[in-house]
């Protein structure tokens, strides 16, 4: 069965005979926890493996203390019924004990499942102690720092090492409890990619699992990405693994998931020329040498850009995304835009106290200036003081534009975002939204006319997708996924990260907007176009078949 090719259909993509479950583990899943394009890939891929393939898929995460399995419609994953002659009453809930081994303690600890199908995807939630004590994804949150002063709000979870190995372990036990062996485990990132390792590895797993196929997606390898942990003693305790294979994953000196996955998985990165990237420029210095690491280990990155569902981001359907009014940027329609536009003006051109966001500044109800907007983490790696000198830049055409901001991140550049708002030259012209709220970004997303994406790089980008789908055309920096965007067809693109070449592609995304707005709306029609053509789910899943096949092929060796 191994090697087979998949034959893709017109109408409905079908998989190999060889291809029939796939089990995705992670930390996020959208619209039940999610921090970053992680939840996004992991919902939409899992839906349309389902939809366009009909492969039975099953995604497995953590239930975290900010999650109400019961509110959310889950309900409790009971055990299978026993293959015997024993007459066993009722079913019961499903519960068992994982080994989480310290250094110098044996131990275990206790989890138990939900379970619910959402579009065709069981999701199973992983029910633990070490989960539920959680009240962010990745971080700590306020209210958890006002609980335990040393838990600082946005800092990493101390235990973050044994939460993914926990989640690992559980998932291979769950498919063990339940008899299932899933033709392809996908791992989502760091979080999850040490679990190849184990599954090969470890009593218990690998002859169980001899058949079952592994890809492990590096969704970012920036630093302070990967998982890594310094403490070997620790990872090779709870990890169960053999010395050997601890010191074979060292990067630098510490044990890294996504090296030690380099052996039993095949791998992939979100976009091709991140993996370019990773492993054939000096871009890689920011992973710590990741990709070249990789690749002195023989493997290749295979890369697979990101894809989006565009229904989910339909403008035509505004009551689903919380919008005022419908709009179409296919056909030009975009006098629901500019009702979208205009409200967004109106709710921020005054300042008052608002439960989700805290506001700095405010805009100008004049609907005519065109408006500039960015959505995401305020970092460094996003851009964000790069950002911040352009518009130093840019002053002296300040009354020409407003931007609005809506994100949360480094408090200096919160600070300096701030201090922004109440410059003379900028009052009335610059709103930062501090915070984040769904909803809202679905406004800001189609209030705006230009979407800024200034990254020191980006794996893939997925905000520059759903911009475009709701007419605000993305300015970018040209690296990794981002290379997508065309500049002057589907976007504005600039190459070098620098406030001065920043600045230069939104003054001439200004002279576009005032000198030849009709050139404005053939670019909005063709960046739509072009998602619909290359980066639905359906056209990126066949690339990750090929990895699944791939990975099948491993098997046949192992």
């Amino acid at each position: 069965m191994c090697g087979k090719q998949y034959a893709v259909m017109a109408s409905r993509q079908e998989q190999d005979p060889a291809i029939r479950s796939v089990w995705m583990i992670s930390r996020e899943y959208d619209g039940l926890a999610g921090a970053g394009g992680v939840k996004d890939v992991c919902r939409q891929l899992a839906e349309a493996l389902v939809a366009e393939a009909g492969v039975e898929v099953t995604v497995v995460i953590p239930r975290y203390g900010f999650m109400d399995a019961i509110e959310l419609g889950f309900s409790p994953l009971t055990s299978p019924p026993r293959r015997s002659s024993l007459d066993c009453e009722g079913s019961t809930n499903l519960f068992f004990d994982v080994d989480m081994h310290y250094v110098d303690e044996e131990r275990r600890e206790t989890v138990t499942l939900w379970q619910q199908m959402l579009k065709g995807v069981r999701v199973l939630l992983i029910e633990a102690d070490r989960f539920a004590e959680k009240q962010g994804v990745y971080t700590y949150t306020a209210e958890e720092e006002k609980k335990i002063p040393w838990q600082y709000q946005g800092s990493g979870h101390f235990d973050y090492f044994a939460m993914n190995i926990l989640l690992q372990k559980a998932a291979l036990d769950v498919m063990i409890l339940l008899d299932e062996r899933p033709d392809i485990l996908h791992c989502q990132d760091g979080h999850a990619a040490t679990l190849a390792a184990m599954m090969r590895q470890n009593p218990g797993y690998r002859h169980y699992f001899l058949h079952s196929g592994v890809v492990v997606t590096i969704h970012n390898a920036g630093l302070g990405y990967h998982q890594e942990v310094a403490d070997l003693d620790f990872a090779r305790a709870v990890t169960g693994l053999p010395e050997s294979v601890i010191m074979d994953g060292l990067l630098g000196n510490c044990f890294d998931p996504f090296v030690t996955a380099a052996d039993y998985a095949v791998m992939n990165t979100v976009s091709e020329n991140y993996a370019r990237e990773l492993q054939q420029t000096n871009d890689d210095a920011r992973t710590g040498w990741l990709g070249h690491r990789l690749l002195k280990h023989g493997v290749e990155l295979a890369g697979v850009t990101n894809g989006i569902n565009p229904q989910d981001f339909d403008p035509t359907t505004p009551e689903k995304l919380g919008l005022i009014a419908a709009f179409n940027p296919l056909t030009g329609d975009l006098a629901g835009k500019r009702r979208c536009k205009d409200d967004i003006l109106a709710v921020y051109s005054h300042l008052e106290k608002r439960d989700n966001v805290k506001q700095f500044g405010r805009l100008s109800m004049d609907g005519e200036l065109p408006l500039f907007t960015f959505i995401g983490r305020l970092t460094a790696q996003k851009g964000v003081d790069v950002l911040l000198d352009s518009i130093d830049l840019l002053m002296d055409d300040a009354p020409g534009f407003q931007l609005l901001v809506l994100g949360t991140g480094d408090p200096q550049l919160e600070r300096q975002l701030s201090r922004m708002t109440k410059l003379k030259a900028l009052r009335g012209r610059v709103c930062f939204l501090k915070g984040y709220d769904p909803a809202l970004a679905y406004r800001v997303y189609a209030s705006g006319d230009f979407f800024l994406i200034p990254s020191q790089y980006e794996p893939c980008g997925l905000t520059d997708y759903i911009a475009q789908l709701l007419g605000n055309l993305p300015i970018v920096h040209l690296v990794g996924g981002l290379v997508k965007v065309e500049d002057g067809a589907t976007g504005f693109a600039y190459t070098d990260h620098s406030p001065t070449d920043l600045a230069g592609a939104m003054q001439r995304a200004l002279s576009t907007y005032r000198v030849d707005p009709l050139r404005i709306q053939t670019m909005q029609r063709a960046a739509v176009q072009r998602i619909h053509e290359r980066h639905t789910w359906k056209n990126v899943m066949s690339s990750y078949f090929k990895l699944y096949t791939q990975a099948q092929a491993m098997t046949c060796s192992s």
